[in-house]
C-alpha cells in the first residue's frame, strides 16, 4: 500500500518533467532545423518559455495548492527572477556588441 502512495506522489513530478523536457526540445529543434523565419522562431521560443514557467510553478512549486498570498509572493518572485535574467542577458549582449563595434 505504501508503494502506491509513493508512486502517486511522484506522478505530478514525472508529468512536469516530461512537459518541461518537451517545452525545451521544441525550441532547440526549431533553431537547429531553421524552418521558420528568425522573428517567428523568437516569438515561439518566448511563448514556450512562458508556458514552461507556468509548468514549473504548477508541477514543481505547487502554486495552485497554497494560499492566495503565497501564490502572489511566488509569482512576484518568479517575475523578478525572470526580469533579472532577461534584463541582465540583454545588458551583457548589448554591451558586448557595443564593444565589438568600436
Amino acid at each position: 500500500m505504501q508503494t502506491s502512495d509513493h508512486s502517486e506522489s511522484l506522478e505530478p513530478y514525472a508529468t512536469g518533467f516530461v512537459l518541461a523536457l518537451v517545452l525545451t526540445v521544441i525550441p532547440f529543434g526549431l533553431v537547429v532545423a531553421g524552418i521558420l523565419p528568425p522573428f517567428a522562431t523568437l516569438v515561439i521560443i518566448a511563448i514556450l518559455a512562458v508556458i514552461q514557467v507556468v509548468v514549473h510553478l504548477h508541477y514543481f512549486l505547487h502554486v495552485g495548492q497554497s494560499t492566495p498570498s503565497e501564490n502572489l509572493l511566488t509569482l512576484a518572485f518568479a517575475a523578478l527572477l525572470i526580469f533579472i535574467m532577461i534584463g541582465g542577458s540583454l545588458w551583457i549582449m548589448l554591451d558586448l556588441n557595443a564593444r565589438m563595434m568600436s
